[in-house]
């Protein structure tokens, strides 16, 4: 099976889109699929089976893009026809001018078409200061739905964003398959970190986010001396929530780890706490429930993450530092319950979240919509 996946975004693995299409491309290559990306990180421009596009230039707001650590694609339809001519199947990772460019060609070209749906209408709005406004929040569904609507199938990481889609635009070939934590992210017996209480949260440092909530939670903790948060990722607000963090007693760690350095400092960790407000899936926690750490997470109404929570022990009040540091304190008094609790965030994991097996399955939705849709041929004798 020859593949193109379509990257809106792509480059450092900092975020989750990232993470889960090179997550993709490894496994595909790895099970002898020719695969094609279309990108426009420059950085991997010459290397085999990559199509390179520029960057989208957004002009005097070039700087604020940047700060976000995302470059968006510009569609050139030549690289585009030249990425998928040959290929089987085309599958679109985000739903943005070079998902939809790449969608309208292939279905010129008579192929079968799937994309994956990562973003939620308010990983948009957030950065214009309107995540709360319903009108916006809808229309940017609208202008997602420019792409999904000309799907074959869709990938939806969680049965939360199926369902949020669904309810707008009706019934869709949907599969709700999350996109895995890969194999390295597991248990190690790490030495004791002594009288320090690590607590872990990954994610961009980004509004949505919800950074403040755990340095407010963590000022009011009764063990705040004791307390060391550790903050995996980057983003625009680094800057913003190191001041903000500034009279903890125990200086946070901001910092952007590897995918190795990351499994080390996860199993550091006494808890994970997952404080986003706006998630379609939440990889950072994932990762962190397969080495069996234990969450706190958000209840949200706009996160699916809050569905990984065996009970409301792991669940926290949204938006509430007063709620969060009364549940960390629980935990910290409780260290045999939290025992108990890694133990079932391990089975958890190894029944829903093995990368192999989530990769297998979205594996078998890209060769089932090709058998569905048939030979370019039988499309144009139909036609």
């Amino acid at each position: 099976m020859t593949i193109t996946i379509v990257c809106d975004v792509l480059g450092k693995e900092n975020n989750g889109t990232t993470i889960s299409a090179m997550n993709l491309i490894r496994y595909l290559k790895g099970k002898g699929h020719t695969v094609r990306v279309l990108c426009s990180d420059q950085e991997k421009a010459g290397q085999e089976g990559y199509y390179i596009v520029p960057n989208r230039n957004f002009w005097i707001f070039n700087n604020y893009v940047a700060k976000n650590g995302v470059a968006l694609a510009k569609p050139v339809n030549s690289t585009i026809t030249q990425a998928i001519k040959d290929s089987d199947i085309i599958h679109i990772m985000m739903p943005f001018s070079l998902g939809r460019a790449s969608a309208k060609i292939a279905k010129a070209m008579n192929k079968p078409v799937s994309a994956g749906f990562h973003v939620l209408a308010e990983n948009f709005s957030s950065h214009i200061f309107m995540k709360d406004n319903p009108l916006v929040n809808f229309l940017t569904y609208v202008h997602f739905s420019r792409l999904y609507r000309h799907c074959d199938a869709i990938h939806y990481p969680t049965q939360y964003v199926r369902e949020l889609y669904e309810r707008l635009f009706g019934k869709t070939n949907g599969y709700v398959i999350s996109n895995g934590v890969n194999e390295i992210f597991k248990p190690l017996n790490l030495q004791d970190a002594g009288e320090k209480i690590n607590i872990l949260y990954t994610g961009r440092d980004s509004k949505e986010k919800s950074h403040r909530v755990l340095i407010k939670a963590v000022k009011r903790s009764a063990y705040k001396d004791r307390i060391q948060l550790i903050f995996a990722g980057d983003g625009p607000l680094k800057k913003k929530l190191i001041w903000q963090s500034r009279k903890l007693p125990n200086k946070p760690v901001f910092r952007f780890f590897s995918r190795d350095e990351m499994v080390k400092i996860i199993n550091s960790a006494y808890i994970y706490v997952h404080a986003a407000e706006i998630e379609a899936e939440g990889i950072g926690c994932l990762e962190a429930i397969s080495c069996g750490v234990v969450p706190l997470i958000s209840d949200s109404k706009k996160s699916a993450t809050k569905y990984y929570a065996i009970d409301d022990k792991s669940l926290f009040k949204h938006n509430s530092p007063k709620d969060l540091a009364k549940k960390i304190d629980w935990w910290i008094e409780h260290p045999g319950i939290k025992r108990q609790y890694s133990e079932k965030y391990l089975k958890l994991a190894d029944k829903n979240l093995n990368l192999t097996s989530c990769m297998k399955k979205i594996e078998e939705m890209l060769i089932k919509t090709i058998e569905e849709y048939g030979t370019p041929e039988k499309h144009s004798q139909e036609g």
